[in-house]
């Protein structure tokens, strides 16, 4: 008969799979929640377009740009006159003339625009038109720097206001907001100073009882809601503005907000009601490419060195780390090899930023090498390339950060160094933030895709449809000429699951180093585990394929905090039990090994894509031998010569 542990131990494993099987189908419903979400939109979006032919041009029904497409408004011949004359340009970009005349009606509108499409014009040249001043609302120092300087050159009146503006200057502002005689029409100022100045606040009320304070632009407006990428507390204290002064009119605008995010800070901007206009995500002059990261430091250097001294000699630039130390010691690197670089972070004093920004702007640096504090609404029309050093810790970030690049209309590179050990680097940094770690693994996921179209991942993310053959062969995925096919990694996840249940009856945590080292096997005896031999591939191969089951939930990541530091490991994923039915199987898409290692020389469109393609086949050659052999033979591989990257 058998035993009562035994039955104990099978009710167990079938709990614990049924457990797996449960989070499967709730995965499928949140799915398809999500879809019946979009449908739902969809089929209003289309009734409202219906509702609105019907209604002809009424303002009451029809809240669609085409019918803010017109230039036969009482301000439309002085905003033409003052976009010719004053900011020297022929023509409006797409939904820059309706969100304008939309603001100038003194209606609120969220303006959702891409990087580079001119969201900065939709409240500079209103402030011009209207009487009075507008104020803006910007997260970042470098972002009113950079706006200032432009707006100086074409001789507006403009200032900004921060921690460190001295006394003098203060005084002035103050007088000039309730001066009915004075030509400043925008002042650019931080959320903090909104939350905590009270002297501020007092003089907009005396400004706005003189009717002087015309308009509220709330620039990064995801910044409002906790659900967006770059949340900032002061933000949420903006919502007094509307409440003080509600004959203003309010402009919010981002370049990545989902729906989700809008409704949110729409609440707390206390706005009612607003237009909600929506550009295209799609930037065609940029060219989107992931590279695998280097290991080696100085390989890494070498190879962004070649770049900028070749394909990108004399070119202006930005290059995105993810830490302010790996700023300084990249530039510290890149100037010992002759590259005009400066490093911009959160902790430089504000005299050195600034000098720093501007030396770039004026073309006497080649290279900005920042972090995240050096970006959003950066305008230098001729920036040629943006490397990211590490990936970003969310796609909105890297469409963001990736957007600086190509704003004049030529063509520009967006180049992403992706490595297994920043997953978790960054993980412990955005652990504690609401939707840090999935916002995070919708990065990942975009770098591990190997075949899907780059702007058809973009678009998924910001809930928009996409052609990939639109993209033009824009990015690298696109520019492949190999085909793909799914692999069985199932007997891979089993033996990882081997070594961290033996880890964990030993009483040991493993970080995703370890865990790889006893995979290899190498690292101590004890970590190791019998029968489970070293897959014949590529390190970085490995690296991936443990990254797949992370980001499928086989495995998941668990932190531990000291005083110090938050430290990373990796244990059983809730799907993990799934594993028990010996007909579960786990794949992943790979590249089908080629009967040649040399290809066709690809376009010039794709010259970004000339990037070690026999390196790369032979290592997609040797995966697929690996699946099948990895669990014939104890023997190891011996690492293979890791492959540099050229320019």
């Amino acid at each position: 008969m058998t035993s009562i542990s035994a039955l104990t131990e099978e009710l167990d494993s079938v709990t614990s799979e049924l457990h797996a099987v449960d989070i499967q189908i709730q995965e499928l419903v949140e799915r398809q929640q999500e879809l019946l979400q979009k449908k739902s939109a969809l089929t209003k979006k289309i009734k409202q377009c219906l509702d609105n032919s019907d209604a002809g041009a009424s303002k009451e029904c029809d809240s669609s740009p085409a019918a803010w497409n017109k230039e036969d408004f009482p301000w439309s011949d002085k905003i033409k006159d003052v976009l010719q004359n004053v900011f020297k340009l022929q023509e409006f970009r797409p939904l820059q003339l309706e969100t304008i005349n939309v603001t100038m009606a003194r209606e609120e509108i969220f303006l959702v625009m891409p990087t580079g499409g001119g969201k900065s014009l939709c409240y500079q040249l209103p402030a011009l038109c209207s009487d009075g001043f507008t104020l803006v609302i910007c997260p970042l120092i470098s972002l009113m720097e950079d706006q200032l300087m432009v707006l100086k050159q074409l001789g507006i009146s403009a200032t900004m206001l921060n921690a460190s503006s001295s006394k003098e200057h203060v005084k002035w502002v103050h007088a000039e907001m309730v001066n009915k005689d004075s030509k400043l029409k925008l002042i650019y100022v931080t959320p903090e100073k909104i939350a905590k100045s009270k002297m501020f606040m007092s003089r907009l009320e005396k400004a706005y009882e003189a009717r002087r304070f015309t308009r509220i632009a709330v620039d990064e407006v995801h910044c409002c809601s906790q659900w967006g990428h770059d949340f900032r507390p002061d933000y949420k204290a903006l919502g007094i503005l509307k409440r003080q002064f509600p004959n203003t009119s309010l402009i919010g605008l981002t370049a990545t907000a989902t729906n989700h995010v809008l409704k949110d800070a729409q609440k707390i901007l206390c706005v009612e009601k607003c237009f909600t206009f929506t550009a295209s995500f799609n930037r065609p002059n940029l060219y989107y490419e992931v590279r695998q990261k280097p290991s080696n430091t100085e390989d890494f250097i070498e190879d962004i060195v070649k770049l900028i001294n070749g394909r990108y000699r004399g070119q202006s630039g930005i290059i995105y780390c993810f830490s302010q130390k790996d700023s300084e010691q990249v530039t510290i690197s890149l100037q010992k090899l002759g590259i005009h670089a400066g490093a911009y972070h959160a902790n430089m004093e504000s005299e050195d930023k600034t000098k720093v920004h501007t030396m770039w702007s004026a073309n006497k640096l080649q290279v900005v090498v920042a972090t995240v504090a050096f970006g959003m609404g950066i305008d230098k029309p001729d920036v040629r390339f943006v490397i990211h050093h590490s990936m970003s810790k969310s796609m909105e970030n890297y469409y963001q950060e990736s957007g600086r690049a190509g704003r004049d209309d030529v063509r520009a590179d967006c180049i992403l160094y992706y490595g297994f050990g920043d997953i978790f680097r960054i993980s412990s940094m955005v652990v504690m933030e609401n939707v840090g770690q999935q916002k995070l693994y919708e990065m990942v996921s975009y770098c591990q895709n190997i075949s899907k179209c780059r702007r058809v991942l973009i678009a998924q993310h910001f809930d928009e449809v996409w052609n990939s053959e639109a993209c033009n062969k824009m990015c690298d995925n696109c520019c492949k000429d190999v085909s793909f096919q799914k692999k069985n990694v199932t007997a891979y996840c089993r033996d990882l699951i081997k070594i961290l249940k033996q880890a964990e009856e030993l009483n040991e945590k493993l970080t995703p180093l370890k865990l790889m080292d006893s995979w290899m096997g190498k690292g101590p005896a004890k970590l190791r585990v019998a029968g489970v031999c070293a897959p014949m591939m590529p390190r970085e191969e490995m690296e991936k394929i443990i990254a797949h089951f992370l980001l499928q939930q086989y495995l998941k990541e668990d932190y531990s905090f000291t005083a110090y530091a938050t430290i990373s490991y990796l244990k059983l994923g809730p799907k993990a039990n799934l594993l028990n039915s010996e007909a579960h199987i786990i794949s992943m898409q790979v590249e089908k090994p080629t009967q040649s290692c040399f290809r066709a020389e690809p376009s010039d469109s794709c010259h970004s894509e000339q990037v070690d393609n026999m390196g790369r086949e032979k290592s997609s050659s040797n995966f697929q031998k690996s699946a099948n052999m990895s669990q014939q033979t104890g023997t190891k591989n011996p690492r293979g010569k890791k492959r540099k990257i050229d320019a």
